[in-house]
């Protein structure tokens, strides 16, 4: 057993086997900072990134267009490949094919039997 002394004035006693990693965590402060000008959260290495919108077309397939415009297809990444759910079944496969929908009737009937 060992005896560490902590910041507070604690002492603990703590195993010979027992890995840990002491010390504290900096990143907790760092959500509370008040940032005062924006080149300060560029010393945080944090880059800003501009909306896809905001481009041009050959840089974005949502950029383009005269004045405020909507992207005009569904969310994309520069590259055009959809972002936000993108359909994951194979075209052509055979449980598409087999897969047929119940009528609520027919389904009823094998309930109750």
């Amino acid at each position: 057993m060992l005896l560490f002394d902590f910041l507070p004035g604690e002492l603990r006693y703590i195993h010979l086997s027992l890995w840990a990693t002491i010390g504290t965590i900096l990143t907790p402060t760092l959500f509370r900072l008040k940032l005062r000008k924006a080149g300060q959260i560029v010393w945080l290495n944090k880059r800003s990134s501009v909306r896809g919108v905001a481009r041009n077309p050959i840089d974005h397939p949502h950029g383009g267009g005269e004045g405020k415009t909507s992207g005009g297809r569904p969310s994309v990444s520069p590259h055009g490949w959809l972002t936000k759910g993108q359909p994951t079944r194979r075209k052509n496969f055979s449980s598409h094919v087999l897969r047929t929908r119940r009528k609520a009737k027919e389904l009823k009937v094998r309930l109750n039997a």
